[in-house]
């Protein structure tokens, strides 16, 4: 289970991660904005952020921060959501009927354990794609590589540093872990109990596509404040709680929701191609272990 949901975590993060890109760059513009008064907004849309950025920085940039994604991806993946069912367990005491209370303790339990572990790839992957190259202006990119990344962090801000905005996105995920499982395993549940659809490729379909709608309303808030933070320079901002307020202050209650449709196409999309992965993942590694325990 952790091994499948870690692999298709990465493929998820390879097919979406140009709009996980845009999403990031269109939820810290304001914050230039706020300093650069009367300037025009550099992107506009997710289309148009990444037509922006592909006309000015090249196609490259738009998996800026690739590695770290897929590092982030193979550690925290494969703990929230290859961990669920067996914190199902634990809280049901092996019970087969699973409430919703036990789902919601299991998702925010997994979401908050893997943040513990991922938070520096977290970190890193967001610098990076909020890191902007112009070749024109010969503007020096902030970290040369992932590892280089790491080392900066660490050395500049203390290891402190890598965990910066640890709070708010375990917050973030404990919120996006309910949202996305919780919804993803009750529908689809739901889809068989009434059989709607048999146990195969279109049902994880839809019940993706409805956790993707769902986790994106919920979450979207904690989550612009969690990159805001996470990208900020040391001292801009006190905490997560001061980030909020901030942006409240300066940019009004809509702020919370920039970047909510490239949100929504990575989020419904990502979690398509990781259900739908990991569902297929999944069926290959149990008929490899019972080939393997019972050769002919």
């Amino acid at each position: 289970m952790v091994f499948s949901a870690g692999t298709a975590g990465c493929v998820a993060d390879l097919v979406t991660f140009p709009l996980d890109t845009a999403k990031v760059r269109l939820q810290i513009q304001g914050e230039s904005k706020a300093s650069l008064e009367g300037q025009k907004a550099r992107y506009r849309g997710v289309f148009g952020t990444i037509f922006t950025m592909v006309k000015t920085e090249g196609p490259r940039s738009l998996y800026s921060g690739l590695v770290a994604g897929l590092h982030r991806q193979m550690s925290f993946a494969s703990v929230r959501i290859g961990l669920y069912d067996t914190m199902k367990q634990v809280y049901t005491r092996g019970s087969e009927n699973t409430g919703i209370g036990a789902r919601l303790l299991a998702g925010c339990t997994t979401g908050a354990m893997a943040v513990t572990f991922a938070q520096p790839t977290d970190v890193v992957k967001v610098r990076f794609q909020a890191q902007v190259r112009l070749p024109e202006s010969g503007s020096v990119k902030r970290y040369s590589s992932t590892i280089e990344a790491y080392k900066t962090i660490a050395r500049d801000e203390g290891v402190k540093g890598l965990w910066k905005g640890c709070l708010p996105n375990i917050a973030r995920n404990a919120i996006v872990n309910c949202s996305e499982l919780v919804t993803y395993d009750i529908i689809k549940e739901l889809i068989l109990k009434y059989n709607l659809m048999t146990d195969n490729m279109p049902c994880h379909f839809t019940a993706a596509f409805a956790a993707g709608f769902c986790t994106t309303i919920v979450a979207s808030p904690v989550d612009v404040v969690k990159t805001r933070f996470m990208n900020s320079v040391p001292r801009q901002y006190s905490g997560a709680m001061n980030c909020a307020l901030t942006m409240l202050i300066k940019e009004g209650p809509t702020a919370f929701y920039k970047g909510f449709m490239p949100s929504f196409l990575r989020l419904g999309s990502w979690n398509i191609v990781m259900f739908v992965s990991f569902e297929q993942i999944k069926r290959g590694v149990i008929r490899f272990q019972k080939a393997w325990e019972s050769p002919l």
